[in-house]
């Protein structure tokens, strides 16, 4: 190998070598998308870090917290061993009712069981409190609903007589399209104001008004979430899809409260998939005198949900979703019970 002339003492080119140094320290500094290799413990590092995937932007929590990547490397670094410590809490809303659809209170953790794809998990949290909810209510008006509107704006009385004085409240009526009506509010009053004047007519957004309710609940200040969904199911107008609905469902921890028509139309399918996704439940009560029963029932049910969380034992497993099973063993004298709550969550990332 020939020798490097430019190490010998006086030779200029160390000089030149400083210089071409300083240069690549610029363009790294003006130029930081480029790789540049570094000298770190006498050896060549190259820069490996790319561009997100596919030239996808960040998500704005992604952002939050981070520092200068670039500013960040320039000045001494030290080796520093870290241990990340990563706890995920599934939390489960749970309603618990009898056969006669009755809400059941007074359980205790030592009454239910959790099991995350088949293996028992140990509860970490549990808890029954009358706690304050934020609801939205989704109601439809489309020209399908016209003679059933008037029943369940009556209806809607009785569920507000039977809430928390501190739940909050937002209304988004749907028909062609959804739309917010009343923002968060503490006052039954101005919920009624915005729909007792609204007529049914036109074509049914189901769907889209769901999806926009659900991510309008997430904005609420109360950890108990939830949407009272008054519709007979139909949709035909909607520009999200059914399989996009379900994605976000079962991702939320909103449980939705379906209102229906009748139990054994395309429609009720709808509904019943609704809740069943959200962990939720779907009533049929038709036009009769039992529509404002159900409507105080599930504003009872709110107030007395179970709320279970814990921490998934198999968080090095790769199954892209976990199935949520809980059982619950019934006090004597309660006959056999019904569970209504979310059924499975997507693998933590």
């Amino acid at each position: 190998m020939k020798e490097d002339q430019g190490t010998k003492l006086g030779s200029p080119k160390p000089k030149r070598r400083m210089v071409l140094v300083a240069t690549l320290a610029v363009l790294a500094a003006a130029l930081p998308g480029i790789g540049v290799a570094r000298q770190q413990g006498g050896q060549a590092v190259q820069s490996t870090e790319a561009p997100p995937k596919g030239g996808q932007r960040r998500s704005p929590a992604s952002l939050i917290g981070h520092k200068d990547e670039h500013t960040a490397s320039r000045g001494p670094q030290k080796s520093v061993d870290r241990v990340h410590l990563r706890s995920r809490l599934v939390n489960s809303t749970l309603t618990v009712a009898d056969r006669s659809g009755g809400y059941i209170t007074g359980l205790t953790r030592n009454n239910f069981k959790v099991f995350d794809n088949g293996v028992i998990q140990d509860i970490a949290y549990f808890s029954d409190d009358d706690a304050p909810i934020s609801l939205g209510i989704i109601y439809d008006v489309s020209g399908s609903m016209r003679d059933l509107t008037n029943v369940s704006f009556q209806a809607l009385k009785s569920f507000f007589d039977s809430s928390h004085e501190d739940d909050q409240y937002f209304i988004f009526v749907f028909n062609d399209h959804p739309m917010l009506v009343q923002d968060f509010t503490i006052s039954p009053a101005e919920i009624m104001q915005r729909v007792i004047s609204v007529k049914a007519t036109g074509s049914t957004a189901l769907y889209d008004a769901v999806y926009l309710g659900v991510e309008k609940a997430r904005q609420g200040r109360h950890t108990k979430k939830a949407l009272l969904l008054i519709s007979d199911g139909l949709d035909n107008n909607s520009q999200y899809n059914q399989a996009e609905l379900r994605e976000l469902l079962q991702e939320a921890n909103v449980p939705i409260y379906c209102i229906g028509r009748r139990g054994l139309d395309i429609g009720s399918v709808n509904l019943k998939n609704i809740s069943e996704w959200s962990g939720g439940h779907a009533f049929f009560p038709g036009d009769g005198p039992r529509t404002f029963d159900i409507y105080s029932n599930i504003a009872n049910m709110l107030r007395h949900q179970y709320v279970i969380g814990f921490y998934p034992s198999d968080t090095a497993g790769k199954a892209p979703w976990h199935k949520v099973l809980i059982n619950v063993k019934a006090p004597p004298g309660l006959g056999r019970l019904s569970l209504y709550y979310k059924n499975g969550y997507s693998s933590f990332k």
